[in-house]
């Protein structure tokens, strides 16, 4: 019956017969069902019918959702235009719900304003909407008017007034919420209790959210996860073990849970613990177990996990790619990077400019700039990351020619923003173009107004010093609005330790000391400039200093791959 629908609809659709209510509809819900790409056609048919027929309110549910479903949201709020008569609550809800779920705010509040009628259901929809684009004021202007239109909150109300208020600045209500939540007979509810157990993680009061999930009548997994999570947070590691361990059913999100907060408190080798215990384990855990390792700088251990998730056939999603590009990076590691990109475009992510600013970053840390540059060039549409990343990448290499054509490319569609300048005057660092670099800097401050933080001053410091120049560079110091780092001074300390310039490469190295009392680098530059300036005693003396205090050099390493 189908496959006859399917081979005789266009002729349908130029027919003069009006066919009756259910026939129109049938037709209707054949196109959805099994080729919604003929859309056009069953437009000239709906057309040629509509004088004849009246839409029900179940059938134009039925073909909203389904529009909805096939990402057709306008098309859903077009068909919602034109039945008003038909439609009711439900009708306007799920194009409000599906405009929501797409992150377009703005047909949200105009289908809102022009409801007839409106029930708990879609006020909650406008309050996640202000929750999702961090509009406090109009969270709390909205919630009042709900309170006035004599519509009673219900428990994904108080869920999602929680969400809203502990990521805005009226996280100081969540106490209120909960008299409310306690008033209405909610604080009972599982979901409630949940969402009171994390606003008052935020808030960073642990008894609060002990006695929030003491309160919770029938606690499930959603509600012990809410409290493992919370504890992590707040940095009680026995205590969400301890809570983990009681129970008495986990699910993948449990062990996940557990994971993810090991990881943020820098216990990685116990969250990979954890990890290995798992007996099920999905793309999630998987990811969050490789960020894990990249996030504390272990890249090596975040690509061999990854190999092994390879072996288990679970396939990885963005923020899985986006983790191993980075672990990619940070090793320098060009062969599992060039293995990745074919994977990455075979998921169908790859034209997307994040992705492959992503794989810009990725070929210009590993060292092949021809191969970033490639990529760089096969984004349509470059936004200022993209262009971040290709001159930073440039400025890296010592490429400082590249890396100023490119900001001269990136100036003509685009404006610089301090991370620009910072790979701009590192360019001309590596490359010693003082008065370029000054050029630039100056033209950060009074052209784009830009505030120099202490990475610019950093880079200034670093190109006055490689010069020779440290009267300027001293004075540059000096005019600074905020004290300088080690970073800073290390710059300072290197440039001393080129020339040679023993007072004041003893004063940096002092400086570095106030600030890191068992930093190496200062000892052993210092050490290598009074060599070179023939002060044995000083050398010696300094060297006794480092074994009394414990002070390693740093052993030089390189990696191969």
């Amino acid at each position: 019956m189908i496959k006859q629908c399917k081979r005789k609809l266009p002729r349908l659709a130029i027919t003069r017969i009006n066919f009756k209510q259910q026939t129109i509809f049938l037709l209707y819900h054949a196109c959805f069902q099994y080729f919604i790409l003929r859309m056009h056609v069953l437009k000239r048919l709906w057309i040629r019918n509509m004088c004849t027929v009246t839409i029900t309110t179940p059938q134009l549910n039925y073909m909203i959702n389904t529009y909805i479903d096939n990402n057709n949201v306008k098309q859903a709020h077009k068909l919602l235009d034109e039945n008003l008569l038909s439609c009711n609550i439900v009708s306007w809800n799920m194009v409000m719900t599906a405009y929501l779920q797409h992150n377009q705010i703005g047909p949200v509040h105009d289908l809102f304003d022009k409801m007839p009628l409106k029930d708990a259901v879609s006020w909650n929809i406008m309050l996640s909407g202000f929750q999702r684009t961090r509009n406090s004021e109009g969270l709390y202007r909205c919630f009042l008017q709900m309170g006035r239109a004599g519509v009673v909150p219900n428990d994904y109300t108080i869920s999602t007034l929680l969400r809203a208020v502990i990521s805005t600045e009226l996280d100081v209500l969540v106490r209120q919420v909960h008299a409310l939540a306690f008033h209405l007979g909610h604080y009972l509810n599982v979901f409630v209790g949940s969402s009171l157990i994390r606003a008052y993680a935020g808030l960073k009061e642990e008894e609060a959210l002990g006695r929030a999930f003491n309160d919770i009548s029938m606690k499930d997994v959603t509600s012990w996860n809410a409290l493992v999570s919370s504890y992590m947070e707040l940095g009680k590691f026995v205590d969400a073990q301890t809570a983990f361990d009681q129970m008495p059913q986990r699910n993948i999100i449990s062990w996940t849970t557990l994971v993810n907060g090991y990881v943020k408190n820098k216990q990685v080798n116990k969250a990979r613990s954890v990890f290995d215990d798992m007996s099920e384990r999905n793309v999630v855990s998987w990811t969050a177990m490789i960020s894990g390792y990249v996030q504390n700088k272990r890249f090596v251990d975040a690509l061999k996990l990854f190999v092994l998730m390879f072996k288990t056939e679970t396939r990885p999603n963005h923020f899985t790619f986006s983790s191993v590009l980075d672990a990619c990076a940070g090793s320098s590691s060009l062969i599992m990077g060039l293995q990745l990109h074919p994977c990455i475009i075979k998921s169908g992510i790859a034209n997307d400019v994040i992705w492959l600013t992503s794989l810009v970053d990725m070929y210009a840390k590993c060292g092949d700039m021809d191969a970033a540059f490639g990529v760089f060039e096969s984004i349509r549409d470059k936004n200022l990351v993209s262009w971040n990343a290709i001159i930073g990448g440039y400025a890296s290499h010592g490429l400082a020619t590249r890396a100023l054509e490119e900001f001269d490319r990136m100036k003509v569609v685009g404006t610089p923003d301090e991370v620009t300048f910072v790979n701009v005057l590192s360019a001309c660092v590596h490359a010693g173009l003082v008065e370029e670099g000054e050029k630039h800097f100056t033209d950060m401050l009074t052209k784009y107004g830009i505030q120099a933080e202490m990475e610019h001053y950093s880079c200034m410091v670093d190109l006055y010093g490689r010069a020779g120049r440290f009267d300027e560079a001293e004075n540059l110091i000096k005019n600074m609005p905020f004290e300088p780092d080690v970073v800073l001074w290390g710059a300072l300390l290197a440039a001393c330790g080129l020339h040679s310039n023993l007072e004041l490469g003893e004063y940096a190295a002092e400086r570095i000391r106030r600030l890191e009392s068992s930093h190496p680098v200062s000892y052993s530059v210092l050490s290598k400039i009074q060599g070179e300036k023939g002060v044995w005693s000083s050398v010696n003396e300094l060297r006794d200093t480092m074994k009394e205090r414990g002070i390693k050099k740093q052993t030089a390493i390189s990696w191969v791959e």
